[in-house]
């Protein structure tokens, strides 16, 4: 599950007004804050954390400031700061360029060393020491996560952000008013508990490092800092359900479960303790948990990504499917219509040769050849778009340069009695192919139209000529010389090049030109449409 949006803002705020309230629920007055105030302050330290994922770097410059001002309050609210100062620090590191985070981080550092000077002392080695690796562990992981998100296939990082938040509370809580117990510098005894804290955020993606970087921890601490050691336990019961949910090998998970009971019987079993079966059961039961919690969320997820596997796939098939029902149903009407329409050309075809024998010479035989061959064209058009239908991912040949088209419909028109003018300008050849093919097409249309509703004896004028969008085309008859008997018309020639002009993003127009004739103009755009 993808948390965002501005519930988890609001978590983030609550967070922070929580675990301010927790560390100051037994704090009285101080010098300067009565205990009336605890409320307000862990307002002003918790709120801004609901403006973290989007404002990491002022977020950050703010709880630096706040820490300073607590600290020199004496309020106990400056150990919240503190923590959500490293928490925002990591933050304005995964988020933010280097420039910016550099700010941050100074920030960070010269308010954690005001932090650890008491009034009236000098910053000591101890202390300078903390104040510069504490806030270099958040910019470390920020930097991290950055670059190594990309190896999960879950890109959102809020879970390890909350991990780690999350342990640092867990660790900082529970540990903190026993940094001074021990015989170790209590700058380093806070800074494994923060270290120790962190490494949680990066549990998912590197869970065999930190089951082990939690199991030395444990073991140091149980050596050295006893007052710890539950808190060790509790992070490295927490790393081993997490290994658990990431690795699926099942042989992996026992050797962890076996060293996870190792090292918690480290942990809980003294000297003087007494092992009974009811204690190895409880242990090993203890231990068994977290793997038991991991490997349930791990089939989880495991379970929803080969769901969203197989829907992507049956997705993926469907439109395979519908694409091929597309393509078959346009091939079977293709071929009706080559069937239909070849038949009746292919017999205008037959008896336009056969009466040719019967007017060898003169204008009817070169009428009947024209005829012949227009037909042999159109046949040769249908096979043509019947392969098209077949493989659209073809490219259709280039019969001929669209000029000659051109040329050519001009004189196959004017040799079916149209008194045909043509001025086509060379410099349309350097336009767009696809531009010139259009023109072509449509001065084809045209000139029949002019035909079928003008008759012989028309006079009319086409102009195919660059323009500033790219090329221009106009068919300009004048009256019909006498009364036509009109040929069937389509109705489909119109129609198809005003789709063929929108198709390119230009514009077409048809009309009376106001003298008794006819204008077809259109605008052929030299780049398509998108």
């Amino acid at each position: 599950m993808r948390w965002r949006g501005l519930p988890l803002d609001v978590l983030l705020a609550a967070s922070g007004v929580g675990l301010d309230l927790l560390t100051t629920a037994h704090a009285g007055d101080t010098e300067y804050l009565p205990a009336e105030m605890n409320i307000p302050m862990a307002l002003l330290v918790g709120l801004p954390m609901g403006f973290v994922r989007r404002r990491p770097v002022p977020v950050t410059l703010y709880l630096a400031g706040f820490l300073i001002l607590t600290d020199q309050l004496g309020s106990f609210t400056a150990n919240t700061a503190q923590m959500l100062v490293c928490v925002a620090l990591g933050a304005a590191a995964y988020r933010s360029g280097w420039r910016a985070v550099a700010v941050a981080a100074a920030a960070t550092t010269a308010a954690t060393a005001v932090n650890l000077v008491d009034p009236g002392s000098a910053l000591t080695t101890n202390g300078l020491v903390y104040s510069v690796f504490l806030p270099a562990f958040p910019v470390l992981l920020g930097a991290y996560l950055r670059s190594s998100a990309g190896r999960l296939e879950e890109r959102d990082v809020t879970p390890d952000a909350l991990l780690a938040a999350g342990g640092v509370a867990i660790t900082v809580l529970s540990t903190w008013t026993s940094w001074d117990s021990g015989s170790q510098p209590v700058w380093m005894v806070g800074l494994l508990a923060v270290v120790g804290g962190l490494s949680l955020g990066v549990a998912r993606r590197l869970p065999g490092l930190v089951f082990l970087a939690q199991g030395v921890l444990l073991v140091v601490t149980d050596t050295y800092l006893n007052d710890a050691v539950t808190t060790c336990v509790i992070l490295t019961l927490i790393a081993i359900g997490v290994f658990a949910m990431r690795v699926d090998s099942w042989a992996w998970t026992v050797v962890a479960y076996f060293a996870g009971c190792v090292l918690t019987a480290i942990a809980v079993v003294g000297p003087d303790t007494e092992i009974t079966g009811l204690r190895v059961g409880t242990l090993m039961t203890l231990v068994a948990t977290p793997i038991a919690i991991g490997r349930y969320l791990g089939m989880r997820q495991a379970a929803a990504a080969a769901e969203r596997l197989r829907s992507e796939e049956s997705a993926r098939a469907a439109v395979a499917q519908v694409r091929a029902d597309q393509l078959a149903e346009r091939e079977r009407i293709a071929r009706d219509v080559h069937d239909i329409v070849a038949h009746h050309v292919g017999a205008m075809v037959l008896r336009a040769s056969a009466a040719r024998f019967t007017a060898p010479d003169g204008p009817v035989a070169e009428a009947l050849a024209d005829i012949r061959e227009t037909g042999h064209q159109v046949l040769q058009d249908l096979r043509d778009l019947l392969d098209l239908m077949r493989d659209p991912e073809r490219q259709p040949d280039l019969l001929a340069n669209p000029s000659d088209v051109v040329r050519e419909s001009a004189e196959r028109m004017a040799a079916a009695g149209l008194v045909v003018d043509l001025d086509l300008d060379p410099a349309t050849d350097q336009a767009p192919l696809i531009a010139r093919a259009s023109a072509a097409r449509i001065v084809q249309e045209g000139l029949t139209n002019v035909l079928k509703h003008a008759g012989p004896g028309t006079r009319v004028r086409v102009t195919v000529a660059p323009s500033e969008q790219g090329l221009s085309v106009q068919i300009r008859n004048g009256r019909p010389p006498s009364v036509v008997e009109r040929l069937p018309s389509s109705g489909r020639g119109l129609a198809g090049m005003r789709e063929r002009v929108r198709t390119l993003g230009g514009t077409l127009s048809a009309g009376p030109d106001g003298e008794g004739g006819w204008l077809l103009a259109a605008s052929l755009p030299s780049r398509s449409a998108a």
